[in-house]
This record gives C-alpha cells, sequence and structure tokens, in this order.
C-alpha cells in the first residue's frame, strides 16, 4: 500500500470553507478512483494561516496514476483551489505503508 500526502495551506478565514469544499468534491474523487483506500484530512491553525495535509492510501502507483495522472509526484489541483491555497505547492510525497494501524471494535 502507498500514502500519498499533500499539502496545502489557506487562509484562517476561509479554511471552514476550503474544508466544505473538500468534503463536497475532492474526497468524493479520491474516494471514486479504483484503489484508493481511504482519505484523511488534517487542519492546524497557526497565526492567521490553516495548514492542510491530505493522507490518501492506494494500493499500487497504478491506482495513483488513476487519479493523478502520469507523473504520480506532481500535485493535482482543483478549479476552486486557486481561490483559497496562499500557494499551490508542485509537488506530493509517496511513502511505502510499512505498518497499518489495528482497528478495535
Amino acid at each position: 500500500m502507498i500514502a500519498r500526502i499533500w499539502h496545502g495551506i489557506v487562509p484562517e478565514s476561509k479554511s471552514d470553507e476550503y474544508l466544505e469544499i473538500q468534503k463536497r468534491y475532492g474526497i468524493k474523487d479520491y474516494r471514486s478512483v479504483e484503489g484508493n483506500r481511504g482519505v484523511f484530512v488534517f487542519r492546524r491553525n497557526e497565526d492567521d494561516k490553516t495548514h492542510f495535509l491530505l493522507l490518501t492510501l492506494w494500493d499500487s502507483d497504478e491506482s495513483i496514476r488513476r487519479f493523478a495522472g502520469e507523473e504520480i509526484e506532481k500535485a493535482r489541483y482543483y478549479p476552486d483551489d486557486k481561490d483559497f491555497l496562499l500557494e499551490m505547492e508542485p509537488f506530493v510525497t509517496h511513502y511505502e505503508v510499512a505498518i497499518m494501524p489495528e482497528v478495535n471494535q
């Protein structure tokens, strides 16, 4: 399994709206791709900015390509992102998932 990590920063005043847009469009898009095994969204306020960290889990490089295209290291953006993000970071980071947490039921 592969973890794909994306980072973005928005003004804190727009963070709730950005999260709602992510829920409506971005997260739905990630989950619709065959081979996606999960989406985690983290956010942290710092001064007047909010950092978003999206961690998505994928079966393989091929499943990431179905989402991101051939250049899987490039970040993928949505049309509304330009209205929120302070910077369009060009790349994401991938990690092999070495240990998964056990879920207690």
